[in-house]
């Protein structure tokens, strides 16, 4: 994707190769124009005189398909960790188009990643204030809000996103929303969220993972239980972060199951060998 977009570009420099993928789909909806913040004049195939029709792939000027194709390079380098990199190319796709609501979106997203949280806050809202209804955006800076421990806040832009007819994952804002409200030990609100995400995709890992962690705060093990094994029946044991595989453990040892306790402890050790939860395993702080 990133040597398709610099041809498409006129760049001669090697970079990593990586595709956009699927991030670039759960970041935004941005490589069709569909977050524009613009308005002004009558697009083609709007009606006369509007400024409120959706921006759709056949409306996008050369300009629009080149700043997209910065985003997208911008986004590869985000996957890969590259993150001054990813900031130079979404600093050049904003040069190009300054209304292009995405852009600061996704900069928002890297200067998260970078700790710099005060700007990626100002670009969230200018994110917004361009594009005051893309759910996409909604949900970002409702994660971003809650990870910076403002969670009613975030917990509203969830909202937001889901009362809008044209979001098309829902399913995303419901889990961070559940996952929000077990921040703040909201079980009531986390339980329904993630029971709904429940319902769009049985399957996904950060459902059944919160649906575990919220009944192992319950003290309620055997449905505790019942999420691991789901989680276990749908994923790879060796592509669980180590914050699960860690809840897994503990829910495990509560049920007495020390064969898939062991096997977990191993995943543990082998994927994860200096992160907190192997050190809270060596220290035997199953409680903590």
């Amino acid at each position: 994707m990133k040597r398709t977009a610099q041809r498409a570009l006129g760049l001669t420099g090697r970079a990593p190769g990586i595709v956009c993928g699927l991030l670039a789909c759960m970041l935004l909806a941005a490589c069709a124009g569909s977050g524009s913040g613009k308005g002004g004049g009558t697009a083609p195939g709007t009606l006369q005189g509007s400024t409120s029709e959706l921006k759709t792939a056949s409306d996008m000027s050369v300009n629009d398909k080149r700043a997209g194709i910065r985003m997208q390079l911008a986004i590869g380098y985000f996957q890969e960790g590259n993150y001054t990199v990813a900031l130079d190319e979404i600093k050049q796709a904003i040069t190009i188009d300054p209304q292009l609501a995405d852009a600061y979106g996704v900069r928002a997203l890297i200067y998260t990643k970078m700790g710099e949280l005060a700007l990626a806050d100002e670009n969230f809202q200018h994110a917004m204030r361009l594009a005051p209804r893309n759910p996409e955006l909604n949900n970002n800076y409702g994660s971003f809000l809650c990870q910076t421990d403002r969670t009613t806040q975030g917990i509203a832009q969830f909202e937001m996103a889901l009362k809008n007819p044209m979001y098309q994952s829902p399913n995303k804002a419901l889990v961070n929303a559940g996952t929000c409200s077990l921040k703040v030990k909201n079980y009531d609100a986390a339980e329904r969220y993630l029971l709904d995400a429940l319902r769009y995709d049985a399957n996904q890992p950060a459902t059944n993972a919160g649906l575990a962690k919220l009944y192992y705060e319950r003290r309620d093990y055997p449905r505790a239980g019942f999420f691991i094994n789901r989680l276990k029946a749908t994923s790879k044991l060796d592509t669980l972060s180590a914050d699960v595989l860690w809840l897994a453990i503990r829910v495990e040892r509560k049920l007495g199951e020390k064969a898939s306790e062991q096997s977990l402890v191993t995943q543990l050790r082998r994927r994860h060998p200096a992160s907190p939860e192997f050190a809270a395993f060596q220290r035997g702080a199953f409680d903590e």
